[in-house]
């Protein structure tokens, strides 16, 4: 019965086939791992829709202008992507900080670093701290307000889910409580309505609102940093425990060490240095 017969080497060389098989990738024969980005060999940046000067000019991040389309690019540059290399995104707020997988790398659309946000997500480094600021128009009496006490008796919105949302809560605690806007321009739209007195943005948003948005705006004034912190620190969002986290972190603060960061504030947020710090 010669047909059935098989010789040891030929048995041995289909173990060690087999064996390579087992071990090889479902769906390939590559032994390269897989890319750490969502597209290999591309930088997806997610920004929001639409996204406000002075963080981004014209809705616009791929034109580099904005702080923070500027910063997302001088990031790309120090992960060693060109510019042409980058691909966007956009999101809602509350999407890319809510629990899940994420379809972009890093998210900037001025996030808070907070303990609570990061039971969810991970954050780099801070690339820019601010305050939060209380804005109206000339018509609203809120804007006679000279203290932080004198704004407890006015109906005060903000974008819910921020930080500017929790200091109306937790700094001005006015008497029919925070009222609640899906995003800045709800809010905005809102106070040129009459519905609230005034509203809660982060600093830079509220020279914008006030200078260009709103008719006849007014910046009541900051409100002082919480004790024990300078400000509010922004961090880019990546994807809880995201295998590039300290590689984002790393870029951020070589881009703060150098002084760029300091560079393109300078450019696109200098009048933000200076308002009035209620009390």
């Amino acid at each position: 019965m010669p047909r059935f017969r098989t010789t040891l080497p030929t048995v041995a060389a289909a173990s060690v086939a087999l064996a390579l098989a087992a071990c090889s990738p479902t769906g390939g024969t590559s032994d390269e791992p897989a890319s750490d980005y969502v597209t290999e060999g591309k930088l997806t940046i997610g920004t929001g829709e639409p996204a406000y000067y002075p963080w981004v000019v014209d809705d616009d991040p791929e034109s580099h202008e904005g702080f923070e389309a500027a910063v997302a690019y001088a990031v790309a540059t120090e992960l060693g992507f060109a510019a042409g290399d980058v691909q966007w995104v956009r999101t809602t707020f509350d999407e890319a900080i809510a629990p899940g997988p994420k379809d972009f790398d890093f998210n900037l659309q001025q996030f808070s670093i907070t303990e609570e946000r990061a039971e969810n997500v991970d954050f780099s480094s801070p690339y820019y701290e601010t305050t939060q600021a209380v804005i109206t128009t000339a018509s609203s009496p809120a804007a006679e307000a000279t203290t932080i006490a004198d704004l407890a008796e006015f109906a005060i919105g903000a974008q819910t889910g921020t930080t500017s949302f929790v200091a109306i809560e937790e700094q001005i605690d006015p008497a029919q409580g925070a009222l609640a806007f899906n995003s800045n321009e709800d809010a905005k739209l809102a106070l040129e309505a009459g519905q609230v007195d005034a509203i809660v943005v982060d600093l830079p948003t509220a020279f914008y609102l006030t200078g260009v948005e709103l008719t006849d705006g007014v910046i009541v004034g900051q409100l002082p940093a919480i004790e024990g912190t300078e400000g509010d620190a922004f961090g880019l969002v990546l994807e809880k425990d995201s295998p590039l986290t300290d590689e984002v972190t790393a870029a951020v603060d070589a881009l703060r060490e150098s002084g760029r960061l300091r560079e393109i504030a300078d450019v696109w947020l200098a009048e933000a240095a200076d308002a009035p710090v209620l009390q």
